[in-house]
């Protein structure tokens, strides 16, 4: 063998040894042998790993589209008053009839193609720009997976996958919808949307929709119904026309329409004419307390889902009295027929336990079955509450102890500067300015510039801000709002009013409205609750409320108490008014807008809170000349309070222990002057007993002084503003409040003068 051959290759390690013994020896780096294994086939372990974390989220459960068209029977929800008795059943028709694409009208095809899915013949099951990107940013941003899903996405979610929002049941819906365009023509995937997807109640199919709806096959639909009916899927119960809110249901069609309209399906002309089309609807009969138990199905949606409420079998036990809400509709009704000539149509009312926020009755019109828009309800819609809301704005004053219940406000002529707009002059109910009033008063008889006075110094941003603490979450930006917002100038729901007066029984703790006792689903498990101490409790010395507190235990006292003072309202109202319950201290409160649109009573015991309204749908005016604080709502509250009262204990306001006594002065609202004060004597100091929190109490000031004013001396009344001829200064005796001054001895009465005030703020 050749030498080259013969000879042996040097052995590398030893050199490598060497090398490193030569040097100081480094620690040993590096991972065990299996890691290393691990690492170098990296590129297999981790795309089987995700093939099976795929496999075992997505695919494992995943339903097939071939089952796409077999119809699964649902399981009604039954919804019950506290007592056990049925009100109603929401559940998917059985006998739900398929039609098949060539027997529904094209423009029930092109309404619906035109609201839910403009591209539908182009895609291939998803929408990856408009449905998925958008779907994705809003689930990262927002945590909250949102629309975008084409009508064949839709079509897999209502059919296939169960109700829940997650990344993995988006997944699963993206791979069906490619699969089931894999598998059936756009024609077919139309066809069967149509007959699964769900337009709310009873009413799963365009075929069943049509009959729900309008009593009709599908095939008769005009483009009017039809435009509807293609608006109800998104949200079939928000949407619905029997539902909380039906005017939703228009405002839907008319974006039906538009979008019909932009996508080349219909002229302008068509889509006019079909808006205002008279739309005729087949009335339910077959359901008690309907407004009250729209409201809760609309709750229930909102927290399970359409799907599980529509075909999972819940049993809900409300909150609802029965025989409380028949006698509350039976008084609506039988009071707003008494109301023809006050050009009055309508009225609503709600009672609740403000212990505990449950609804005992909720009436949102007159007649739920009267055509054309009983189905309207009031107590949910947005409407002016006039003075209604004049407490808030008083216990907000008190709450920051700008004022007392004994704060001498002078009503009299007053004008606001408003920047950019013309001066701001509110005037009375009644036409006329009383001079000096205390806030008891003012807030009892429901004067207006008091009122914008209180507003003036609160603020209306810190108005704003206290609205949203008590529950009016429909006042929103202060920028929107003036003085006015004190008189009923802002929109507020009944609901939203209920929750924000039940402060003032509760010691000053806000409880949310709830129509909902528990909730069961079909295996008998209870899934929701209200585990509230108080809900068998009537007895409010038992009572232990907690919740988020808005004021302080004593202005909570102080609004209860000035409200029940029938002798603090006697002057507006007179002794014995709808507003006194006879045997009985209740708080109330009337309100009715300036454009006499809407007129309220609100009030409440320790036990029960009655809200009433009376007015019209559509916003036309009541007849000013005969509607008055106490002969619209009112006498439907007097009848609700009273019989709800009866039988029960007369409990009056439970006084805090930071409530103190004292005898002011009966027109200054200050402590009574010692002997010889001259300017307190002159104004008049007969003496009255008022409640205030500690620390409050009025020192003895002057409110009343002398002082110089200017005169005319030929009618010897104050001169006018900027009068410079034929007068002189004399001295006399002058009232001031936080605003305005007047002159109490003058010849002048108060309604002849003007006060200028600053800006509102």
């Amino acid at each position: 063998m050749p030498e080259t051959r013969m000879r042996k290759r040097p052995h590398r390690g030893l050199k490598i040894h060497n090398d490193l013994t030569s040097r100081k020896p480094w620690p040993k780096l590096g991972l065990p042998r299996f890691s290393r294994r691990i690492l170098r086939y990296w590129f297999f372990a981790v795309p089987l790993a995700l093939v099976l974390v795929t496999y075992l989220l997505i695919f494992r459960d995943l339903p097939s589209p071939t089952s796409l068209g077999k119809y699964d029977i649902p399981l009604a929800t039954k919804i019950y008053d506290r007592n056990g008795v049925l009100l109603y059943d929401i559940y998917a028709d059985q006998n739900r009839t398929p039609v098949v694409l060539g027997d529904i009208p094209l423009t029930v095809q092109q309404s619906t193609i035109a609201i839910e899915d403009k591209n539908f013949y182009k895609h291939q099951g998803i929408n990856p720009v408009g449905g998925i990107l958008r779907a994705f940013i809003a689930s990262v941003t927002r945590h909250k997976l949102q629309g975008g899903s084409t009508i064949t996405q839709q079509l897999v979610k209502s059919a296939l996958l169960t109700p829940e929002r997650s990344i993995t049941r988006k997944i699963k819906e993206i791979v069906l919808a490619f699969w089931v365009e894999i598998l059936y023509s756009k024609e077919k995937i139309l066809e069967m949307y149509l007959n699964q997807v769900p337009y709310g109640g009873t009413a799963w199919g365009i075929e069943t929709a049509a009959e729900k709806y309008f009593g009709k096959n599908v095939k008769d639909l005009n483009l009017a119904e039809a435009a509807l009916l293609a608006g109800l899927p998104q949200a079939p119960t928000l949407y619905s026309p029997f539902g909380a809110h039906p005017e939703l249901a228009i405002a839907r069609q008319h974006e039906v329409l538009r979008r019909m309209v932009e996508d080349g399906y219909i002229s302008a002309e068509e889509a006019e004419a079909a808006k205002n089309s008279q739309l005729s609807f087949v009335r339910q009969q077959n359901i008690k307390a309907p407004h009250f138990v729209m409201y809760v199905e609309e709750q229930l949606v909102s927290m399970y889902g359409a799907r599980t409420v529509e075909r999972d079998g819940l049993k809900v036990i409300t909150t609802l009295d029965l025989n409380l809400q028949e006698y509350a509709q039976a008084t609506v009704a039988a009071e707003v027929s008494k109301l023809k000539n006050l050009r009055v149509a309508n009225g609503a009312a709600l009672i609740t336990k403000p212990a505990t926020g449950e609804i005992l009755a909720m009436v949102g019109s007159r007649d739920y079955f009267a055509s054309p828009s009983g189905n309207y309800n009031v107590t949910t819609a947005l409407r002016q509450p006039g003075s209604s809301i004049k407490p808030i704005n008083y216990a907000i004053g008190i709450e920051k102890k700008i004022v007392t219940p004994a704060t001498m406000f002078l009503d009299i002529p007053t004008c606001f500067d408003v920047p950019g707009q013309k001066k701001y002059c509110p005037k009375n109910y009644d036409g006329k300015f009383h001079g000096p009033v205390q806030l008891r008063f003012a807030l009892g008889n429901s004067f207006n510039i008091p009122a914008v006075k209180m507003l003036y110094l609160n603020t209306v941003s810190d108005m704003i801000a206290s609205a949203s603490a008590f529950g009016l979450t429909t006042l929103k930006d202060p920028s929107r709002y003036g003085l006015s917002l004190t008189l009923g100038g802002g929109e507020v729901r009944m609901v939203d009013m209920a929750t924000a007066f039940s402060a003032f029984p509760n010691g000053g703790i806000r409880k949310n409205l709830t129509p909902i006792l528990k909730v069961v689903d079909k295996n008998g498990k209870v899934i929701h609750e209200l585990k509230d101490p108080n809900a068998d409790k009537e007895i409010p010395s038992q009572l232990l409320i907690s919740g988020e507190r808005v004021i302080s235990p004593e202005t909570a006292f102080l609004i209860s108490h000035i409200l029940l003072d029938n002798n603090a309202r006697s002057q507006a109202f007179g002794p014995s008014s709808s507003l006194v319950i006879r045997g009985h201290a209740v708080s109330v409160k009337t309100g009715t807008t300036d454009d006499y649109k809407d007129n309220w009573t609100l009030g409440f015991t320790p036990q029960y809170l009655v809200a009433a309204w009376v007015g019209n749908n559509d916003g036309t005016p009541m007849n000013p000349a005969l509607v008055s604080g106490v002969t619209g709502a009112a006498p439907i509250w007097n009848k609700l309070m009273a019989h709800v009262l009866e039988g029960k204990p007369d409990i009056w306001p439970k006084q805090p222990e930071g409530i103190v006594g004292a005898s002011v002065c009966s027109v200054t609202g200050q402590m009574p002057p010692e002997s010889g004060s001259e300017g307190q004597e002159a104004a008049g100091c007969a003496t009255r007993y008022e409640y205030f929190i500690k620390g409050t109490v009025p020192r003895t000031q002057e409110t009343a002084v002398r002082q110089a004013i200017l005169i005319d001396k030929a009618t010897g009344r104050e001169a006018a503003p900027g009068q410079t001829e034929n007068v002189e200064p004399q001295e006399k005796l002058v009232l001031k409040d936080a605003l305005s001054t007047w002159c109490v001895d003058c010849a002048q009465p108060p309604e002849e003068g003007i006060s200028p005030a600053p800006a509102p703020q």
